[in-house]
């Protein structure tokens, strides 16, 4: 049966693009995913994207905006009925007009922009447009589709075996004395299934708060259910399976195998299908910095996350026949984000540690024929340059308004005043970085606000500020618009 869900899959898949290549003879368009994993600013890049595309700003790096070709971009209706519109109006206004960081992406939810531009001089020269597809989604997600190659007892073993890493220990602990007490080969019973499940739960749960932050365990939708919450196919767990023994029909793992099938058949392959095999470009947004200040074990924690975020990725070139039978995504750019957090004599450096993350799978992927490119940015940057004095040294600082409560040293803010803050520097060699330089919890990263943008005499808001998020829109988008 696997089998023919799965050549009804790729049917349904060549199906569909062969239906969205029809379309692009109309009107081309691109799909761009937007991802990255816990707390790593993928709304605020998908608002500061559309906001810079629709108000019409120079942006220096991407050669499109600054030769003065894009003549106009605006909102459209989006092609997906069945996808909640991305609420862009709603994070700008919390952005700008309460100036507070908006909701976590918990869901799938897509935004097109059509933008008009000119081709540049040649034989191809004239008006032409694109609509820019815009497909914003957890990174959690993406982690969900290695268990698509992956079978139960195999995906217990290695849950269980990564729970016992050292840094694991203590958020496992309550969960690996319940595992003692289930007997995978007893009956059937929905209670244990409950209590299984809420108990792996309560361990990625403790995942998050910690060091995991910025990598994950799947499943990723137990942390954000949704409309699936309670459902069978979310109440699951890995068990303690006797090596080599198969499952017995009617067992309690029997029932545990099962509800992980389906996870993978209602929840994962609709996901790939759908959604996932479709995108052309893909940007993967990174907290490096989070993981910088948590350690060496964040650190490899994060690069075999990114190196499985690299391998679900259909990556390659593009042919009319790989659009329509096997769409891959030919370009895959990785963003260190929160760059503004520290000074810009720094920002290559935290760019040299994001490529040192992801270069293995990197090189895999672009020998593929795919590209993959890496950047540290700012989506809206929130922060000023200004040095400080400490004693006879002057520090390069950086000065913003920290949100209300956050703590550094033994100061706490009210939200309202600005601070100069040192951060701290990263050093000169990024391998460094991962021996140990840098003692965990020795940089000052507080939240701060967003800025409090000026408004001019006719009462229109200025422009978001950025870092580097032109470099990136190059990189994503610069050849669709030769």
């Amino acid at each position: 049966m696997p089998i023919l869900t799965d050549l009804a899959s790729r049917a349904e898949s060549a199906a569909q693009s062969l239906w969205e290549a029809s379309g692009q003879l109309v009107q081309p368009s691109l799909r761009l995913g937007v991802t990255g994993l816990a707390r790593s600013g993928k709304t605020v890049f998908t608002t500061a994207l559309v906001h810079h595309l629709t108000r019409g700003t120079s942006l220096p790096a991407f050669r499109a905006s600054a030769e003065g070709r894009i003549r106009r971009a605006h909102l459209a209706h989006q092609p997906d009925d069945a996808i909640p519109r991305f609420p862009y109006e709603e994070h700008m206004a919390a952005l700008t007009e309460e100036r507070r960081w908006p909701q976590s992406t918990s869901r799938i939810s897509e935004l097109r922009v059509d933008v008009e531009y000119e081709r540049k001089a040649g034989w191809r020269s004239g008006p032409a447009s694109l609509a820019l597809d815009i497909v914003d989604y957890p990174g959690e997600w993406l982690l969900d589709l290695a268990l698509l190659d992956a079978g139960y007892a195999e995906w217990s073993k290695q849950t269980i075996e990564a729970s016992r890493k050292r840094d694991r220990a203590a958020a496992a602990a309550s969960w690996h004395e319940l595992l003692k007490t289930f007997d995978p080969a007893g009956p059937a019973d929905e209670m244990q299934a409950a209590k299984a499940s809420l108990a792996f739960t309560e361990y990625l749960t403790a995942l998050r708060a910690g060091a995991e932050a910025v990598a994950t365990t799947p499943p990723g939708r137990f942390l954000m259910p949704g409309d699936l919450a309670g459902s069978p196919a979310l109440t699951f767990a890995p068990l303690r399976l006797p090596e080599g023994q198969p499952i017995a029909a009617g067992s309690f793992a029997a029932l545990m195998e099962r509800r992980f099938e389906a996870y993978k058949t209602h929840v994962v392959r609709p996901f790939f299908r759908d959604h996932f095999q479709r995108i052309d470009r893909q940007i993967v947004l990174v907290d490096v910095l989070a993981a910088i200040d948590a350690g060496p074990v964040a650190l490899a924690e994060l690069e075999e996350a990114l190196d499985q975020v690299l391998m679900a990725f259909r990556t390659g070139r593009n042919t009319l026949l790989s659009r329509l039978f096997s769409p891959r995504a030919d370009k895959v750019l990785f963003a260190a984000t929160k760059a503004d957090h520290i000074h810009h004599t720094d920002h290559d450096r935290l760019d040299a540690v994001l490529r040192l993350l992801v270069n293995r799978a990197a090189r895999r992927t672009e020998a593929a024929g795919a590209r993959v490119g890496t950047v540290a940015l700012a989506s809206m940057r929130a922060t000023r340059e200004t040095t400080i004095r400490e004693g006879r040294e002057t520090l390069r600082a950086v000065a913003g308004v920290p949100e209300a409560g956050e703590r550094v040293g033994g100061e706490i803010f009210d939200g309202e005043t600005e601070a100069a803050i040192f951060p701290g520097e990263l050093p000169e060699s990024a391998e460094a970085i991962f021996h140990g330089a840098i003692e965990p919890g020795s940089f000052r990263f507080p939240r701060f606000r967003p800025p409090k943008l000026p408004v001019d005499a006719a009462g229109r808001m200025g422009r978001m500020p950025h870092i580097r998020l032109d470099r990136a829109l190059e990189f994503l988008l610069g050849d669709r618009f030769a």
